[in-house]
């Protein structure tokens, strides 16, 4: 309970319960566990909250920890205490309603699995909460993985940020995961459209900044992104896109109105996730072409009732950009399986190529057909005699070894017919003119 309070710094019993124990009944022993660590001078109460349940205002104490309690989280967490931030006993005054909805996110995210126990003794007909709880979905966790209120430069450093520089509101950093990387912010429609999408150019730019390190990395390059300083995620060759964000709505509203806000927000901050595009056209003339996803940040976005019901890796995000949402979230995150990424571009491309021999196999097949349906014999030889393309080859014509054979034949009795009246008329001068008949000039 400590380790967790370490991560959202703060709490209701109810939501410890869920993110440590979710499988007892109430949130008593939640409660009982922070009562003791308000003995030991590691928690306290920072306030109150409260909300509507079946038409009863019900009201529930905030936790926190202390300067101690910090500390002690952070030796838990094995983080430096300097990364674990405040105690948020300041947001406790307002009843701390967003820093309560990110805690509750981050129980949506993490998924707590129900610990197995011996069954208590059923007092009604209800159905424990172990065993409405035990199916589970598969969560994105642990919840030491993730840190809350985390500061992302803009300009200056991590430790004096510059004016405009965000928090963001959770941060999931796990190397090995299958997202090993996650920046959230969650919303609770108290933002209007325009300011949630400037977060997201925030976000672009903090992750363009980047810094010397004379040597070369992996890509081959002088220089890192800054933000690889304080988190590590596998490099890619080729394009290098920047983190995911997530952004987690939590006010309830229905699927029209969630998808004009989430629209509204992607075309507000465009220039932050979409990308270059790289035109290309197909062989009917049809539009096509790829984005580079190089120096782009992905941005998904899901509805925290879905969230809460169907976990991280259901299928509720939609990815800025795409044309239908209902993905996993890996799914989501994939560039390369993208309708509109290289990849998936020359797909169609060898598609197309593919479809193109085919069709020119079967018009030449087709062509074939026909020509071997109009042969002829030969009436010389009796071989196949074929049309020729252009039409200058007759029906019963013979083939061209005949036609030569015979052209051939007809030279040679025109070149025997000339010999033969050459010798002739040498023959009728030497009957006129006797032996000299033959000289020049003598006719």
């Amino acid at each position: 309970m400590l380790e967790a309070l370490g991560v959202v710094k703060i709490a209701t019993a109810a939501q410890l319960r869920d993110l440590t124990c979710p499988g007892t009944v109430d949130a008593a022993t939640a409660r009982g566990g922070c009562k003791d660590l308000e003995s030991a001078g590691l928690v306290v109460t920072a306030g109150t909250t409260s909300r509507i349940e079946a038409g009863r205002r019900i009201t529930e104490k905030l936790w926190s920890l202390t300067p101690a309690g910090l500390e002690a989280a952070a030796h838990a967490l094995e983080r430096p205490v300097k990364e674990m931030g405040g105690t948020a006993r300041a947001a406790a005054a307002s009843g701390a309603k967003h820093a309560l909805r990110v805690t509750e996110t981050l129980a949506a995210f993490v998924q707590q699995p129900v610990e197995l126990a011996e069954a208590p003794v059923a007092r009604t007909r209800a159905v424990p909460r172990q065993a409405q709880l035990r199916g589970r979905p598969p969560g994105l966790g642990p919840l030491s993985a993730w840190s809350t209120e985390v500061t992302l430069p803009t300009g200056g450093t991590f430790t004096s940020p510059a004016r405009g520089s965000l928090r963001a509101d959770a941060v999931f950093a796990l190397p090995g995961a299958p997202v090993p990387l996650l920046f959230l912010e969650v919303d609770n429609g108290t933002e209007t459209r325009a300011e949630v999408a400037d977060k997201l150019l925030r976000y672009a730019r903090f992750f363009a900044r980047s810094e010397k390190t004379g040597r070369l990395d992996t890509i081959g390059s002088l220089e890192r992104p800054l933000w690889r300083t304080v988190w590590s995620a596998p490099e890619l060759l080729g394009q290098q896109p920047h983190p995911p964000v997530a952004i987690v709505f939590t006010k309830a509203m229905g699927p029209e109105a969630m998808d004009a806000c989430m629209r509204g927000i992607a075309e507000l901050s465009v220039s932050a996730w979409q990308g270059a595009w790289n035109p290309g056209y197909s062989d009917t003339g049809e539009r096509d072409g790829y984005r580079d996803f190089d120096g782009v940040v992905p941005v998904v976005a899901c509805r925290l009732d879905r969230l809460q019901a169907e976990g991280p890796h259901g299928p509720i995000w939609w990815r800025f950009g795409r044309k239908r949402g209902g993905q996993p979230l890996t799914a989501a995150l994939d560039n390369e399986h993208d309708y509109y990424s290289r990849t998936a571009y020359l797909a169609r491309e060898a598609e197309r190529r593919r479809e193109r021999a085919e069709r020119e196999a079967a018009e030449n097949a087709a062509a074939e057909r026909t020509r071997v349906a109009a042969r002829w014999p030969c009436p010389g030889c009796g071989q196949a005699v074929y049309p020729d393309s252009w039409g200058e080859t007759a029906p019963g014509r013979a083939c061209d070894g005949c036609r030569k054979a015979a052209d051939d034949r007809e030279e040679r009795v025109l070149a025997d017919a000339e010999l033969a009246a050459e010798r002739e008329e040498l023959e009728r001068q030497r009957r006129e003119n006797g032996w000299l008949g033959w000289l020049p000039g003598r006719s």
